[in-house]
């Protein structure tokens, strides 16, 4: 365009745009009474009027707005503000081809389930970018590894196929060995998750919200979801609800304080998916998101393969009890007798076992979890917590046995008939030791009515034997108490 005609010297223009192109963002106003108090201290008799330098300021932000946003607000205002962009053509797509993963601080507060106390919880979607449909989410209490695998087992599930790319975040928890193929994970015999399944990843560019449309949808979300929440309280300061406000009474007063819980929340937000989907879809004419959803060639995936092929992977140690994972011990025959590293195969969603493999991959065996047994399960416990802990008594047996015998082989005759002869001993025991039936607990509160005064109140049968031995040792009670187990235990 032409140049500017204006009354304005070189000098005062390089004042005057100096002050104005700061990164500080002075204002047109002060740019300006700065100006023309520098021109006064110079001895300058003619000023020129306030509306020359706006009128200038004005030109020169319409024919120079990229040297202006630059100079004021930066490179990336100059990427999201003047910049063209890319246009991409989602009709090109199929569904199913593309998933968009990323996270999203919800604005409302769901009961924390471990504290029972509100907190904001995160949700983890994956969208189709040719439907615009959320078709696999998962909210946790913070963004990690194993609660975007289980989003995208979901999403799997409902689309009954697996994705051709993943288009997700730039963050860490995304870029993770248990979805990358990473070579240290590789290493281990294994691959990461998204290279298992075959599916290809693409991160998005940082700090570039155009770049994934699931930003709009999280967009959608909040306006047409969480505002319609009771619990919310805004994604930031600024659009917090009154309720929250400093001494605002009247809506607190109106304001109910019920918060749902994580599986309140998912059947809400199933519900609001639901009309999501009746909604017209935008990539595709004439048809809602539901409709598109449905035009996709399903491949009947097997939920039990996905399972294991999405298993997490780390390396333990076998120890006595078998490899301890998650303040659990894990055990399982094949492991008896064995030392080292292995490689431990486990899902979160089902940890009363897990796979346990060599370092070269080799399948070695399927460890339970290892229950714990009642401290005082002969007197306190009841019928099933003795049944355990008999069976885990001859399991010990039988792993003793079995070692036993395979040692045999390498002694002499005399040194078998010692250990057998110790063996059978410890086992005599062990069985005598098995208490066959219960009697119902002492109450505690009994009393000796003779004529006499009553006796106190005994806790239980021990303190009640001490007092009448030292005070009535003649009482028939101490011969029947005599004849008990709980006698035998405690005083032979």
């Amino acid at each position: 365009m032409n140049e500017y005609r204006t009354c304005l010297t070189d000098e005062e223009i390089k004042i005057f745009m100096g002050l104005l192109l700061h990164p500080n963002r002075i204002c047109i106003g002060k740019a300006i009474a700065l100006t023309k108090y520098k021109l006064k201290e110079q001895g300058q008799s003619f000023i020129p009027a306030d509306i020359t330098f706006r009128r200038y300021a004005k030109w020169f932000k319409n024919n120079n707005y990229d040297k202006w946003v630059l100079a004021r607000d930066g490179e990336k205002a100059l990427s999201d503000k003047v910049e063209p962009y890319i246009k991409r053509d989602a009709s090109l797509l199929d569904v199913g081809d593309i998933l968009v993963a990323d996270g999203h601080k919800l604005a409302f507060q769901v009961i924390n389930p471990f504290t029972g106390k509100p907190c904001r919880a995160t949700l983890v979607g994956f969208l189709d970018w040719k439907s615009t449909a959320l078709v696999g989410y998962e909210i946790m209490l913070e963004e990690n590894t194993q609660c975007i695998a289980s989003a995208l087992r979901n999403a799997i599930i409902n689309l009954d196929m697996i994705p051709k790319i993943v288009y997700q975040d730039n963050g860490k928890v995304f870029r993770a060995k248990y979805f990358s193929d990473d070579k240290g994970f590789g290493e281990l015999g294994f691959y990461g998750l998204y290279a298992t399944l075959g599916i290809e990843t693409v991160f998005a560019k940082p700090y570039n919200t155009r770049s994934k449309v699931i930003e709009r949808f999280f967009k959608e979300f909040q306006e047409g979801f969480e505002k319609l929440m009771p619990s919310y309280v805004g994604s930031s300061i600024i659009n917090k609800p009154a309720y929250l406000k400093r001494n605002e009474k009247f809506h607190k007063n109106l304001h109910q304080d019920y918060v749902p819980t994580i599986e309140e929340t998912i059947k809400m937000i199933d519900l609001w998916l639901k009309f999501k989907n009746s909604q017209p879809c935008t990539n595709a004419p004439n048809m809602t998101i539901a409709e598109v959803l449905e035009n996709r060639n399903k491949q009947n995936i097997d939920i039990s393969l996905l399972d294991d092929l999405m298993l997490a992977t780390e390396v333990k140690t076998i120890q006595r009890n078998g490899v301890r994972f998650l303040n659990c011990d894990y055990f399982d025959e094949r492991l008896y007798g064995l030392r080292g590293k292995v490689l431990v195969k486990y899902n979160l969603f089902d940890l009363t076992n897990v796979k346990v493999f060599t370092p070269k991959g080799e399948y070695l065996c399927t460890a339970e979890r290892v229950t714990e047994t009642h401290p005082m399960v002969k007197i306190l416990g009841t019928v099933e917590d003795l049944e355990d802990y008999k069976q885990k008594i001859q399991k010990q047996q039988k792993l003793k046995r079995k070692t036993i015998n395979s040692v045999k082989k390498l002694l002499t005759n005399d040194e078998i008939k010692l250990i057998e002869a110790r063996s059978n001993q410890e086992e005599m025991e062990n069985s005598n030791n098995f208490q066959k039936e219960f009697k119902p607990r002492s109450n505690g509160v009994q009393k000796i009515n003779n004529g006499e005064k009553s006796l106190p109140i005994f806790k239980n049968n021990s303190e009640k034997y001490e007092y009448l031995i030292k005070h009535n040792p003649s009482d028939t009670w101490i011969a029947e108490f005599k004849q008990t187990k709980e006698y035998k235990l405690l005083y032979e």
